[in-house]
């Protein structure tokens, strides 16, 4: 029991900091939604005749609601030394509070606090996108001196260093295999769904996976300029630049402030000495244009209609990180796509088996597939997949079985010797001769070619391939249907590029694309085409998407491009793309519906005002009408 006690202590400290850290990210959340709340009971109370109980509840609403929004405005304009639109709008909920009405400042203060916390919100999980890279370079490494191994940080490492990596593992820093042979998964750099073979003085990549062989590699970059951290870098930088969207508001936003402050200033003094209005009259129009003049009704134009979209987005599997993203979509004038796991399937598949003419396919399959279930290499994995499928005998047990990396397999049944591998492994004149040299015509439908041989004797080949998605094509169809140009963008080989471009429809392909030239490809469309989306799955995809105006990633890619992406499809299913640029068109004009009434009613009440036909009521009932009015027009986005 009393073991028991500091881990019931220890446990309690830990949720206790957890719900506290909780309450502090989502702290402005709360204020809103707290705001909100005492909202609808002050308008409660008013209502029942409380109007001391209302007032209370609605300036606790004041407080609660406009403490982190006026802390920004009055840091904000110290400073940069100028005025914004979050001390516009507590002015003007002020401004309704002096002349009474304490609801439709309530409600201002209420609208500002919940942007405000959804801005909060986008900006930490904006955050999380280096950690998630971060999190997949290994933090130590198995260094060689003489004979002493010891594990060290990996930012201990210096050039020249001799680093063990064994099967499994993570290579920690750059640099080049001095012992060994293996097969490694550099699907997080390259993007190649098929692992490459690697022996002496081949280069290797931090943050890629050795399969199988223990290799010794002595690094060639220190740990902070590894291509994988060019990556974070990548990211980082495309993350820290400003849309020109955000500028525009940015620079909007003071010119507005000054020209409505300026105009109520003047309202205050001036009429009372030209027009020879009282100072009671001269305050009154004042403070009735602070309150039409705020953007209540500019503001509701976009939010809701935003947060409807979003919302319609999410019920057909469709996540959006932000209204801007929503936006851009239907000024897209080029889309690119990354091609492995995303227009295609992610993982090799068997499509053509060949023997010779006197041979058995199936006889000839099951001796390799036997062979093949000994490797755990993907192109052999797929093998025995296809040969399980087809087949109902059962596999054939090798009398002997050699691997040589980089080339194949060898194994001996009933006496005899079969080799499995690359071209050059069985003879490439061997290759050439067979079939009218079949291989080459495969190759260049980009298909992956597999020998067999038995004894001296080329007896067969099977041709694999990362297949396209029928769904693909579909998609990209309706895409180029909508206007928008189609890019393919992989770490393949000009040959296998052109055959899936051909196959997927897309109208352009560049092919041997490292992260950092998909980053240059990426700003070079944005350049020729303005806005361009990106899409794609992998951890070497997540600097273009960042780099791109819309990031796209499918819901089954790796947690860092679910991060960096601005738009998720929640299921593999490239079509969503075409309903989510037509779901953009469409909140688009509503906004735009939105703004120009908005913009409307706001001169409308500001002339109605000058010329003293409106009174306070009708001031607060076209405001806050024309607020109500463009947030049901944007509801119409939820069907």
């Amino acid at each position: 029991m009393s073991a028991l006690v500091p881990f019931l202590e220890n446990r309690k400290e830990a949720t206790q900091g957890s719900i506290l850290e909780k309450i502090k990210v989502n702290g402005e959340l709360i204020a809103a939604i707290t705001c909100g709340i005492l909202i609808f009971l002050g308008w409660l109370m008013d209502k029942h005749g409380s109007a001391t109980s209302s007032v209370i509840l609605f300036l606790l609403a004041f407080v609660i609601g406009g403490f982190a929004k006026a802390k920004e405005g009055i840091e904000d304009t110290i400073e940069n030394k100028e005025l914004n639109v979050e001390m516009l709008m507590i002015m003007a909920a002020i401004g309704s509070a002096i002349i009474g009405y304490w609801t439709e400042g309530a409600i201002l203060i209420f609208i500002f606090a919940l942007s405000g916390a959804l801005e909060t919100y986008t900006m930490n999980k904006s955050h999380k996108e280096i950690s998630s890279l971060m999190e997949l370079q290994p933090e130590e490494a198995l260094r060689i001196t003489g004979d002493y191994e010891e594990r060290v940080h990996v930012s201990e490492l210096v050039i020249g260093d001799l680093i063990l990596i064994k099967p499994g593992e993570r290579v920690p820093s750059d640099g080049e295999i001095v012992k060994g042979t293996s097969t490694l998964d550099e699907a997080a750099i390259t993007g190649e769904s098929i692992p490459v073979s690697k022996g002496l003085k081949d280069e290797v990549f931090a943050g890629t996976v050795n399969l199988n062989g223990s290799i010794t590699v002595r690094l060639t970059k220190p740990s902070h300029e590894t291509l994988f951290q060019k990556i974070i870098e990548l990211v980082q930088s495309a993350q820290s630049e400003k849309s020109p969207s955000q500028l525009f508001i940015e620079k909007f936003e003071g010119t507005y402030v000054k020209v409505v402050l300026a105009v109520v200033a003047l309202m205050m003094f001036l009429p009372h000495f030209i027009l020879g209005w009282s100072w009671t009259e001269t305050f009154y129009r004042a403070m009735i244009l602070l309150v039409v003049a705020s953007p209540c009704a500019l503001v509701a134009s976009i939010m809701p209609a935003t947060l409807s979209a979003i919302s319609n987005g999410a019920r057909h599997g469709i996540l959006f990180k932000g209204g801007v993203h929503l936006e851009q979509l239907s000024d897209l004038q080029a889309i690119a796509f990354d091609k492995t796991g995303t227009l295609t399937n992610g993982k090799p598949e068997v499509t053509d088996v060949l023997v010779q003419d006197d041979l058995s396919s199936d006889e000839v399959l099951l001796v390799a597939a036997s062979i093949e279930r000994h490797s755990n290499h993907p192109l052999a994995n797929a093998i025995v997949k296809y040969a399980q499928q087809r087949l109902n005998e059962k596999f054939i047990d090798p009398d002997s079985i050699e691997d040589v990396p980089g080339w194949g397999v060898k194994a001996r049944i009933d006496l005899i010797e079969w080799k499995i591998g690359k071209s050059k492994f069985v003879g490439e004149e061997a290759v050439k001769q067979f079939k009218n040299n079949k291989a080459k015509e495969l190759a260049r439908e980009g298909k992956t070619v597999v020998f067999i041989q038995r004894g001296e004797e080329l007896v067969g080949m099977i041709a694999l391939k990362d297949l396209v998605r029928a769904e693909s094509k579909k998609a990209i169809d309706r895409l180029k249907k909508q206007g928008l140009y189609t890019i393919m963008l992989t770490g393949d080989n000009t040959q296998t590029a052109q055959a899936i471009a051909s196959e997927s429809h897309v109208q352009e392909y560049i092919a041997e694309c490292l992260p950092e030239n998909k980053v240059d490809h990426i700003k070079q469309l944005k350049e020729k085409y303005g806005n361009v989306a990106m899409v794609g799955d992998g951890i070497n995809d997540a600097p273009a998407l960042a780099t791109a105006n819309v990031g796209i990633s499918v819901g089954d890619g790796t947690d860092v491009a679910l991060e960096t992406a601005d738009m998720i499809l929640m299921k593999n299913d490239l079509s969503r793309i075409s309903d989510a640029v037509n779901l953009s068109k469409r909140m688009n004009r509503i906004i735009k519906q939105n703004i120009v009434f908005s913009i409307g009613v706001i001169i409308l009440l500001i002339l109605s005002n000058f010329l003293q036909v409106l009174d306070l009521p009708y001031g607060v009932i076209g405001h806050e009408g024309s607020t109500i009015l463009v947030i049901l027009n944007s509801l119409r986005l939820l069907k």
